[in-house]
């Protein structure tokens, strides 16, 4: 089946790459700042893009720091499974048009969704499932945007909340239209209203697990960690055998610090889904930040082996093996990964910093500006440039006197 983004699937947050600054010994990253993604369930990788939290830039970290960036890009051969489906299963007219859109979005056919979700809505035109497929259907079509804030004024969204809220004028207590509609206003920017709506479909749906999930998710992406963590929990527990439950609990954790706990909802996740590229990476990172590196290593290297084409797995692999003292070895996986993704940052930072630690200041310097012409603003970039500056003029040959 072709792997193809559907608006509606479950809610998945992603752990961060790590890489470090250019000098002093490799302590433990420290917790990421709080991404989330929409992306898929039960065990498969994730496969969006990151909803990044609305607050500031952090400022530059101290010199010697582990600094985490860059949310780890989309895997573009992990299978994605649809969103819940929209029919009841009571053999209507209306209700077999549900079914056939819900089997069209399943098999990527968003055309033929649309025209199903269209019809089942022409037959019962007060209900509000044949709504929520069409804003599936539509926003998948589109490959809307899911960064949060990232779409102010999307057209697709825009029209999808319009027609979530009328929908839910006729039906309130239809918990699917409340989590569709708080994704989109998320998206929007809009975060006060999409977590009042992600809270009504958790309170008309407590015991579906999705709906708890998605609302941590909301959290995370709006820096709400401790009510995050409580519902991610609550998630869990409704599905303990699904890996995403764990990973996402373990991320938002992560992001409060609490590293022990975030290592074991890992650990939980791998035991569930133990092929998953994904899960072992996240697991790897985990346990850099408890330095238990050779452990990490192990975890790093079965991510790369199960998706070699994921260069930010090789990026936090290299890391892991810079921390063991192997520059010589990391700096080849981090030009690995590069050469699968030239754009991505950590990995120009990671081979910056082995440089720099081989005293190969000119090289490192190469790197690191590699990083900031790909992103400029960010402050953790600018921090290991300014600490190089300082090493370089540190180092600088004493000007001669002047002779007189």
């Amino acid at each position: 089946m072709k792997n193809v983004p559907r608006w509606g699937s479950a809610l998945t947050l992603v752990m961060l790459a790590a890489c470090g600054p250019a000098t002093s010994p490799p302590p433990p990253p420290p917790p990421p700042l709080p991404p989330a993604t929409y992306g898929s369930a039960s065990g498969a990788a994730s496969v969006t893009t990151s909803v990044a939290a609305p607050a500031p830039a952090p400022a530059a970290p101290p010199a010697g720091s582990g600094v985490p960036l860059d949310a780890p890009v989309s895997t573009e051969e992990a299978a994605q499974p649809p969103p819940p489906k929209l029919s009841r299963g009571t053999a209507t007219p209306a209700d077999k048009a549900l079914a056939e859109g819900d089997l069209a979005l399943a098999q990527g056919d968003f055309v033929a969704a649309e025209k199903a979700y269209q019809k089942a809505k022409t037959l019962a035109p007060k209900d509000p499932a044949p709504v929520v497929g069409l804003v599936r259907a539509r926003l998948s079509a589109e490959d809307a945007p899911v960064d949060y804030g990232a779409a102010p004024s999307h057209p697709g969204l825009l029209r999808a909340t319009k027609d979530l809220e009328a929908a839910l004028q006729k039906e309130p207590s239809y918990a699917p239209a409340h989590l569709e509609l708080g994704r989109a206003l998320l998206v929007l920017g809009r975060a006060e209203p999409a977590l009042a709506a992600l809270r009504k479909a958790k309170d008309l749906a407590p015991n579906d697990a999705e709906a708890h999930s998605a609302l941590g998710v909301g959290l995370v992406a709006t820096g709400k960690l401790d009510d995050a963590v409580r519902e991610l929990e609550r998630a869990a527990e409704l599905e303990p055998g699904v890996a995403e439950r764990q990973t996402n609990l373990g991320t938002a954790l992560l992001a409060l610090g609490r590293r022990e706990q975030a290592v074991r909802a890992y650990e939980r996740a791998a035991r569930i889904a133990p092929n998953d590229a994904r899960v072992q990476n996240d697991l790897g990172t985990a346990l850099l930040t408890l330095n238990d590196t050779d452990r990490a290593i192990r975890c790093l290297e079965t991510a790369v082996l199960r998706d070699p084409r994921r260069a930010t797995y090789r990026s936090n692999l290299g890391y892991a093996i810079a921390q063991k003292g192997d520059l010589e070895r990391a700096k080849v996986i981090y030009r690995e990964a590069l050469a699968l993704d030239p754009k991505l940052v950590s990995a120009w930072v990671n081979l910056g910093n082995a440089l720099a630690k081989q005293r190969k200041l000119a090289e490192a310097r190469e790197a690191y500006e590699k990083a900031e012409a790909l992103d400029p603003e960010d402050p953790r970039v600018k921090a290991v440039l300014l600490e190089l500056s300082a090493i370089e003029k540190a180092n600088a040959p004493a000007a001669s006197p002047d002779k007189r």
